[in-house]
């Protein structure tokens, strides 16, 4: 199966799959067999975050797990109270410390906060982590073009990726465009969104039977057509390997207009706006 799963090129020349592994609320020893499966079935880039308190079970399972360290991406994220840059350092070296690991393969900051506005200093931290060898890629997560710009201005390094919530309720059209002209990579949180309609919407299951394959396999697939990387979550192998079968068909033109028209103003599943949410 990992053979099957096409790369995706970052900016700073490394490389991630096509579609990864969330752990939102996968913790203790079922967390722990929920990741080790879905490595185990195929997929190699593993998200979590400080916030998610689940870091140490992702390092349970990569110790349960046969498959090299070496072949997996891990990537975590840091929390807005530690935005402060020397805050920024000793959490990243904490994540490192729960999840028994030298180095992530890729850490982001997981919100910008602007209110709070330190987040340029929390990205001067990443900066010098990743000069210090502790995380291979940095990025970001939830961050808005003008964010990204600043942090271009102040810094001259962007992000290698943006993780932000992306599905066919809320496409993010215009925050994709702006990815894809300066070089970052879009990742896709709740890349199947929260809410049953989505996975129950008559147009995704009229795709989907078109091309014989399950509604959450047309809509990774449509993520991947629009080069964004979903990480779908499922503590189900059956569901786990279902996710990863998304490369083996096409959508057509017709398919993917029909999808992103599903889009809405209002598509976003908790009205986190970046623009004023505050994550603690």
């Amino acid at each position: 199966m990992t053979s099957q799963i096409p790369e995706i090129l970052l900016n700073d020349g490394t490389r991630i799959p096509a579609i990864g592994f969330g752990t939102y609320k996968l913790w203790g020893n079922e967390g722990a067999a929920a990741i080790t499966s879905a490595i185990d079935h195929g997929y190699r880039l593993i998200d979590t975050a400080y916030n998610y308190e689940n870091e140490g079970t992702v390092g349970t399972a990569l110790k349960r797990t046969t498959v090299p360290r070496e072949e997996l991406r891990i990537a975590s994220k840091l929390p807005g109270r530690y935005h402060t840059y020397e805050k920024a350092v000793k959490a990243i070296q904490e994540s490192l410390y729960r999840a028994n690991l030298d180095y992530f393969d890729l850490y982001l900051i997981h919100w910008p906060n602007p209110i709070q506005d330190m987040y340029l200093e929390a990205w001067q931290a990443l900066v010098d982590a990743k000069k210090w060898g502790l995380i291979r890629s940095i990025g970001v997560s939830n961050f808005l073009p003008e964010h990204m710009e600043r942090l271009q201005k102040e810094t001259g390094v962007l992000p290698s990726i943006n993780q932000v919530e992306l599905h066919p309720f809320f496409n993010q059209e215009e925050q994709r465009k702006w990815h894809e002209e300066h070089g970052i990579a879009t990742e896709s949180w709740s890349p199947l969104a929260r809410a049953n309609d989505v996975l129950s919407n008559n147009k995704i299951w009229g795709i989907a039977e078109k091309h014989g394959k399950t509604a959450s396999q047309v809509i990774l697939r449509w993520h991947f057509q629009h080069n964004a990387v979903p990480i779908p979550k499922s503590a189900s192998p059956v569901r786990q390997l279902e996710n990863l079968s998304i490369f083996d068909f096409s959508l057509d033109e017709d398919d993917m207009t029909a999808l992103d028209q599903l889009t809405r103003p209002d598509g976003r599943n908790n009205d986190q706006d970046p623009a004023v949410y505050e994550e603690f």
